[in-house]
Formats: C-alpha cells, structure tokens, sequence
C-alpha cells in the first residue's frame, strides 16, 4: 500500500453505496458497526493519499464494498473498513478490540501481518530458500483459522489493481506476478470466479500490455457480430424451452481476455485460428432445479449438433471448489460453434461468490457445521503441513496440490478421490494411506493393469494392487524424470520412509545415484566433492550422499545446479581462435538465426560490433563455437582471408538448442532402436545422428548427437533412456573426431523441427 501527506480531502467520502448494499442482507441493527468503523477509519486516514491523487479513505470504503458483494458479515465488513489503520495510523490493536470487538480486531490483526509478507514469487521455488516459503505457509494458516481474513485481502488485491497504473512499471510488474501467481490461484481454489477472472485480466494487461491490447481489439472487432448470434441464439432456445415447458432464464456470456489467451495458446499449438476458440460465443442457462438443468440440455441437444469432446458434467462431478454447471458446446446458428452453460440459481451463486457463499452471515450460524465440510482441502492441507519437513516442502505442496486443476477418480466401492490434474495411481494410493503407497506393486485402471507412472483421468476406477511383504517404496519413484509421483504428499511420504532407514544404506545409494548423474553429465565425482558441498551448503561429504539416499535431494536439483558450472566452464575454455574479440553466446529463448536458410545452428553473437535485430548480419564459420554472427560492415568480417568461411545469416526466431553427444549400452534386440527414438521423440529433441558398433557379444553402443535446450532436458531425457528394456548404460560423452571403424553403420536422420 501507499500513503502520502497531503491537504485533507475538498469532496467527502461517503458509504451510501455500502450501507445500501449490505442492508439488502444483513439487519438493520447490524449496520451501525459499519457506520462506526467508517467514522474511526475517516478520521485516523485524514490527510493521506493515494497514489492515484484520491483520499487514502477511498481504499478502504471500496474494499468493504466488495466484501459486501460476497455478503459477509457486519464484522468483516468493519474489518475491511479498519485494515490499514493499524499499519498506516500506528492504531493499536487493544484499541480496535476495546472498540470494535475481538473478532474484528483479530481480523485486522492478521490482514495487517498478512500485508507485511513479501510475497515475491520469483522467490516461490522450494531450491531457493524458505523465507517466503514461510510467509505463504503463514498466510494459509491464517485463512484456515478464519476464511474472512483471505476474503478480505482477496478484495483488497482486487482494489490495489484496478488503481495499480498509478505505480512505476517495474511495481507494477512484480504486483501483477504476484496477483497472477498466488492471489488469482488462491481466489480459484475457493470458487470465487467474479474476483478470479478480473484478477486475472488485469494482471495479464500489466504483464503482457501488447497481447492484452492484441486480443481486447480482437473482441472489439467482433462485438457486433457476436452480440448478433448470442441475441438470435438466445431468442431459439427460450422458445424450444418454453415449448418443453422449463421455466429458465437465457443470458450471453462475457468472456475474459486472459482466459481466451490461454485458449489461444492452446490452440495455436494445434494450428487453430482465433475464430476456432469455441466459446468465443458463450451463453448461460438459468433453470430452478437440478432435474430442469439436465432437462434443459436435452433441448439443447435436440436443437443444435454437439461437438464430440466438449461436455462436461460438473453437477455429477463437482470442481473441489464447490463449482457445478453442466457445459456443452453445439454448433449453432450459422455453423458458429456456441458454449452453453447450464445451472440452477443456487449454483450461480456458488460459481460466482464461492466458499463466500456459504460463509456469509447467517442468523444463528445453523450452516456452520456444513460449510466447514466445503473447504475440507484446507483442512487436509493444514494436516499435511504437520507431517512436512520445512517450509519449503509446504510450497511445494501447494503449488502441485492445492493450486493445479483436479481430476475425479473413483475407488472400486464407488468413493470419489480429487486429485491434482497429472496425477498417478501411486498419487491415489498414497491419498488413500500411507502404507498402501508403500505396498504398492501395481496398479488396475478401469480393470486393466497400467503402468504406475498413468496420468490418470477424471472418472477413471483406480484398484491398487499391493503386497504384504513388499520391502517398502522404489527410489526410483523418487526420480521426477520418471512421473511416478506427481504429488508432493507422495513425495513426503516416501522421503520419510527413506529417511528411517539405515545411514549406511543411504549413503551407499546416495554415492550410487551421484556417481551415475554425474556421469552422464560428463563430472568426475572425485574431483568434484568441494564443488558439490558449496553448491548444496553441506560441510559433510556423507550427510550430503545421505541426503542423496533418502530423496532429499533430487537428481533434478543436482542437473540444475550443476548446469551452470558446466555451462560456465564450457563457455570459458570454447574461446574462438580466429577472432580476438570475446563473444557472448546467444540467450535462451532471444532472437534465433538462420543460417544458409536452415534453423537450430549454433550461433553466438559477436561483441566487437554486437548487431542487433534489425542489422544487416552475415557469418563467420568458426572451429569451435558454431557460426559467429556480425554485422556486415564489421571490419573483422571483411579483412577476413578465408571468405569460404563467411556465411549468409538472417534474422530469425528459432529457440536455441545445443548439441551433446550421447553413448547407450544396451544389448541388441529387434526394435531397441525405434524405442529409443520414440523416447527422444516423446521429448522434442532432434537427433542429427546414429552410430551403432556390433560388440560381438550380443551387446551394441550407439552413439548419437542429440540438441537439447539445456543440462535440465539432457538429464530427464538420459533417465528415460536408461529405464528402456535392454539399455544397461547411458552417458554424455565429449564427441572426438575419428575415422568410423569397419564394422559401424551409419544411420543419417532428416533434420526436423521438434
């Protein structure tokens, strides 16, 4: 927040607006609370402003206006009213009490230490430290003691970022990452869908302003038309449903602009146009009961084709937010393809107001015990955060659990199990209990048996197969690359189990999986210890390993880590003779170049003219380090003797990759060669090259270039390699040139792009 001195306020502040509104619900004698904590709040802010040039108290009034809008109580709405003057007026909270009552001085308590946590998501990744780790855990924690506390800053948010163009851009930035990570997520989860999507739009508009601008001018241009069809669309339908006798109401649908950019990704990936975005043209359907709702979308089915694939029945199968609609997609008049969603008013409500809906003031509280049932996820969660080891794992915990999409798995007696979308049948058996996870040797979907690394589906039967005398979990389960977890609950579970075991087991496991990383990634361990030990803060070699053993730390944090030094090491001893000048390599994800007309070379970008999109550019062929891109009047290019070394470049827009040489140990079957391509496949990685040499002894090495966009994809992609029947080893090896050997065979491979 932000407060500035100033002259008091020419035009006065009222809460006409808000006295109006909360009177609809709440008694009469219930607004003189709101009356008293206006005056209190007025009079501490006299003489502070916002950035935006308004009277600071302006703030306040409007977030209690839309805490008002989810309809909570008197008392959070003087909260909301209250929640700056502890921090900004130096109000002491025994004061608020005195005054106010406990429950609103409790409330403006925990919004005011919930506003001193820095939520800086660039920090939010459990390899970098805990401290905002705690802050989220803390923030949890204060809305399972009160879910008010999280309603009320959710609005606040709301409110700090309609009026965020009155900050510098690069707060305005960090703001908007934060609303888009954590607070859009957050009002996602607890179903309240009016404050999500606005949340959303406008964080996109700060973080994306020209894909913002690009996609509301697309709107715009399509209003008319799409006003035309919603009208002459809605007009049909209420004529069909009054004809079957359904008493409903017909409505469009706005829709939201960071909403249709996701879709546009989505379907630009499947070489989809704007115009094919089906519920461009939405529309909603109001029925008094359930029976009507199902009712209702059989006229629509008899009227208008449905389009395979795009049902979805969320009153059967409810969203874990409480959310329930029935969704379709027909295609309508004119062939234009149309949304339909189907509901009661009570599920309106619900969709639009969320857990607020059932946590708004009741004479009496007689729903208290059924609406604590509604949020049994944040219970779960605090349960889970007892068993975590640190804050991180918490993190960790609610990014993959709480903040993903669900699936709606079923168990064999029927019972219906949420989980994170991505999730596998060791996930469900570990939901189910702890030792069932453990016990686990296999696992039936639908009845037929899958690999325990399945994504399951919503409506998927899940039967785990377990033994009784199973040693415990694999390690290998551990091994991110591999997807049998998806859940950082499993994740915990099996890192406790490991954990308890002997330290001599997992010192020796440990130095087994570094020794077999790091091998592939081209390190000697030996030579490496202290290196290690400062990357990962261990003083001792053997709780390091151990830490190794018992999963906590991942393989994955060690190819990440490790990337940078290799990457450093690399770039320090690859100086091209040719050109004094020192160069810098291309970034991730900036500008490609095309070379002679072909894509994904090795390119770096020449310090000593540094061209820039735009520039005319040409090539330098260098021994090491690619093709080293000028510009074309750069006096190193043209007093250059050996032109055959100077290429054609263009600019382009290529993401850069890098190639490594691979060598695979396996024993030679028919159809090892297209499993391990389906693999590279699987991961959009390009192999320029095979060459496989016979041993004589039914076993073959293949050696092959393969171009990945970094250390992180090579590690993933050689743990995928090595679990294929047959491979016994697999590494990174530094490519020598030589002469192929008799008995190679030379398999060349098309160049395409992933």
């Amino acid at each position: 927040m932000s407060v500035s001195q100033g002259e008091p306020a020419v035009a006065s502040v009222t809460i006409d607006a808000l006295l109006e509104r909360a009177g609809k619900y709440l008694p009469a004698e219930r607004l003189d609370i709101i009356r008293d904590a206006f005056e209190f709040a007025a009079r501490h802010h006299e003489g502070q402003f916002r950035k935006t040039g308004d009277p600071y108290i302006t703030h306040p009034v409007a977030v209690a206006e839309l805490v008002a809008n989810l309809e909570l109580d008197h008392l959070a709405i003087a909260a909301a009213l209250l929640h700056d003057v502890q921090e900004d007026c130096g109000v002491r909270n025994e004061e608020i009490a005195e005054r106010f009552g406990p429950r609103v001085a409790k409330l403006v308590d925990a919004l005011t230490k919930l506003d001193k946590l820095p939520m800086n998501v660039a920090e939010l990744d459990p390899m970098r430290g805990t401290t905002q780790a705690q802050n989220l855990r803390k923030m949890f924690l204060a809305m399972a003691e009160d879910l008010s506390v999280v309603l009320i800053k959710l609005c606040d948010r709301l409110h700090n970022m309609r009026t965020l163009w009155a900050f510098p851009p690069e707060k305005q930035r960090r703001i908007a990452l934060e609303t888009q990570e954590i607070f859009a997520p957050l009002a996602s989860r607890l179903g309240v869908w009016q404050i999500k999507w606005e949340l959303e739009d406008l964080a996109f508009r700060y973080l994306e302003p020209e894909k913002y601008r690009e996609i509301a001018e697309l709107l715009a241009s399509k209003r008319v038309t799409r006003e035309r069809v919603i009208a002459e669309a809605s007009a049909i339908l209420k004529e069909h449903l009054e004809a079957a006798g359904i008493k409903a109401e017909v409505t469009g649908r706005a829709k939201h602009i960071y909403s249709i950019y996701q879709k546009m990704r989505r379907y630009s990936a499947q070489s989809k146009s704007f115009d094919q975005i089906y519920d461009l043209l939405a529309m909603r359907v109001f029925v008094d009961t359930v029976s009507e709702c199902y009712h209702a979308l059989g006229v629509i089915h008899a009227l208008w084709r449905p389009i395979p694939g795009q049902f979805d029945d969320y009153i059967g199968n409810p969203k874990d937010s409480m959310y329930q609609s029935l969704h379709t997609t027909v295609v309508g008049p004119g062939g234009r393809p149309l949304e339909i969603q189907i509901r009661t008013w009570e599920m309106h409500r619900v969709a639009e107001y969320g857990v607020a809906a059932h946590w708004r003031y009741k004479e009496g509280g007689r729903q208290a015990g059924r609406d604590e049932e509604r949020i049994a996820w944040l219970r779960q969660l605090i349960e889970w955060q007892r068993d975590l080891a640190g804050a991180d794992e918490f993190v960790e915990s609610v990014k993959t659990d709480i903040f993903h999409d669900q699936v709606f798995v079923y168990t064999p007696k029927g019972d219906v199990l949420d989980l994170p979308a991505g999730a596998t049948p060791l996930d469900f058996a570990y939901r189910i209990h702890t030792d069932l996870g453990h016990q686990t040797v296999g696992a039936k979907v639908n009845g037929r048996m899958v690999p325990l690394n399945s994504p399951l589906k919503t409506g998927d039967v899940v039967e785990i197969l377990r033994s009784r005398t199973s040693k415990g979990p694999s390690r290998d389960w551990l091994n991110q690359n591999l997807g049998y977890i998806r859940t950082a609950h499993s994740r915990e579970k099996i890192r406790q189990w490991f954990r308890k075991q002997e330290r001599a087991e997992n010192i020796e496991r440990g130095r087994e999986m570094l020794e077999k990383e790091l091998k592939r990634l081209g390190w000697d361990v030996s030579e490496r210890q202290e290196q290690l030990l400062s990357l990962f803060n261990y003083t001792s070699w053997e709780d390091f390993l151990a830490a190794i053993g018992y999963g906590g730390i991942s393989t994955n944090s060690i190819a990440r880590k490790v990337a940078a030094v290799i990457e450093r090491e690399e770039a320090e001893a690859e100086t091209p003779p040719e050109l004094p000048q020192k160069q810098e390599p291309a970034k991730l994800g900036g500008p490609g170049m095309r070379v002679l007309g072909v894509g994904n070379l090795l390119t770096t970008m020449a310090r000593c003219c540094n061209p820039v999109p735009g520039d005319q550019i040409i090539g330098y062929v260098t021994r090491s380090r690619g093709v080293s891109v000028h510009r074309a009047d750069c006096l190193n290019v043209l007093n250059e003797a050996e032109r055959e070394r100077i290429v054609e470049v263009e600019w382009g827009t290529v993401t850069r990759t890098y190639p490594v040489s691979v060598r695979i140990e396996a024993w030679d079957r028919v159809g090892l060669l297209r499993d391990i391509t389906t693999v590279v496949t699987d991961e959009k990685v390009n192999m320029v090259g095979v060459r496989t040499i016979e041993n004589g002894d039914g076993s073959v090495t293949i050696t092959t270039t393969l171009e990945t966009t970094g250390i992180e994809q090579l590690s993933r992609l050689l743990s995928r390699i090595e679990i294929i029947r047959g491979v016994r080893s697999v590494e990174r090896v530094q490519e020598r040139r030589r002469k192929p050997l008799p008995d190679e065979q030379t398999v060349p491979l098309r160049r395409t792009a992933p």
